[in-house]
């Protein structure tokens, strides 16, 4: 019986070491290391044994078992540092970097072709001592329309063409509703309400109208509103300071057109055109033919405006301009469809990076 349970440890051992060695995993690993060495394991249940026999032979029963569980506890060991060792070796090379491959490109941010008018319109204006202004994108009728010189029959103020905000009951029965601004100008009644002349300045700023989309209208766009306050100034100053905006913007060899137009704001009213700069004033289908492309709207401030603000018209002259900052951009960059800017599409706001 002693020989038979010696070899049955031999036998034990062989067997484990060579399931061991097979385990294909950590977790069957796990599995045959407690099968053999657990408490409740295949050794153990030889060790329960020891009290079956004599004293005598105790000793070197025991010396047999724990050869077993040390031949195993190796086999174990060194396979899971194998498979630890293997799986490390995958991760690493799913992991690897082929520095042969041709690195990826960082994406280019850039400001949006809209922003960047903008900033080329304020720059140049900065140049010629005019100053920054900005004000409310929310308005009243009063600042929008009344202080303008536009009356409550004109057709700007139909709903048709403007935003009208519900405030408060109290608000919507007055004359002076809220509204989205349909322009910048009431930017130059707070900055007259606020400061006396002589002003120089510009408002930069979006704007708002109730208007049917398509490839020359959007119901949100930008425009560049500017005022030139003090004593004497002339009609001349307003064709100079355009002509240069135009020249320093567009090119030295560009001119403008000035049209007579009309503007409840300003009297004498001119449109103004520039020089076609896609066929260079020889006639294509941006201008239509005529070599020229409406830029802009300009005059002499009514005196109207001045009274609404408080200014004596008898002591001080003003011209103002408005500009649409899309019209320009359309101009510059030979863009055919206004919605483009609006659309976020990064195949065309790329070509601006």
């Amino acid at each position: 019986m002693w020989d038979a349970t010696l070899g049955e440890l031999t036998s034990l051992a062989d067997t484990a070491c060579a399931a061991v060695s097979a385990a294909e995993s950590l977790h069957h690993l796990d599995e045959l290391q407690v099968h053999y060495l657990g408490r409740k394991g295949a050794v153990a249940h030889y060790m329960n044994k020891m009290k079956e026999l004599a004293p005598a032979d105790r000793p070197k029963f025991g010396k047999a078992v724990n050869d077993a569980k040390e031949r195993i506890s190796a086999a174990v060991q060194q396979r899971r540092s194998a498979l630890i060792a293997a799986e490390d070796a995958r991760r690493l090379a799913a992991g690897r970097v082929d520095m042969t491959l041709p690195g990826r490109p960082r994406w280019r941010g850039a400001r949006h072709p809209i922003s960047q008018t903008l900033d080329d319109i304020a720059a140049i204006f900065r140049q010629l001592g005019f100053a920054i202004e900005e004000g409310p994108d929310i308005e009243d009728e009063w600042h929008t329309f009344d202080a303008l010189n536009i009356p409550p029959s004109h057709p700007a103020r139909d709903l048709q063409d403007t935003f009208f905000i519900s405030a408060s009951p109290e608000i919507d029965a007055s004359r002076n509703r809220t509204i989205l601004r349909t322009h910048t100008s009431p930017v130059q009644i707070r900055v007259m309400l606020r400061d006396k002349p002589p002003l120089r300045f510009i408002a930069p700023g979006r704007v708002y109208r109730n208007e049917r989309i398509d490839a020359s209208h959007y119901t949100i766009f930008h425009q560049v509103e500017g005022l030139y306050v003090d004593r004497k100034v002339s009609f001349a100053q307003l064709k100079g300071t355009l002509l240069e905006f135009a020249r320093l913007y567009y090119g030295p060899h560009v001119s403008l057109r000035f049209r007579p137009g009309y503007f409840p704001f300003t009297e004498p009213s001119a449109e103004v055109d520039v020089t076609c700069t896609v066929c260079a004033g020889k006639g294509c289908s941006v201008c239509k033919q005529s070599g020229w492309v409406e830029i802009l709207g300009s005059g002499m401030v009514h005196p109207n405006v001045f009274r609404a603000v408080g200014y004596d018209p008898d002591q001080v002259t003003g011209f103002a301009f408005g500009m649409g900052v899309e019209r320009i951009a359309i101009l510059k960059y030979g863009i055919d469809d206004i919605r483009l800017f609006y659309e976020n599409d990064l195949r065309f706001l790329s070509q601006f990076a």
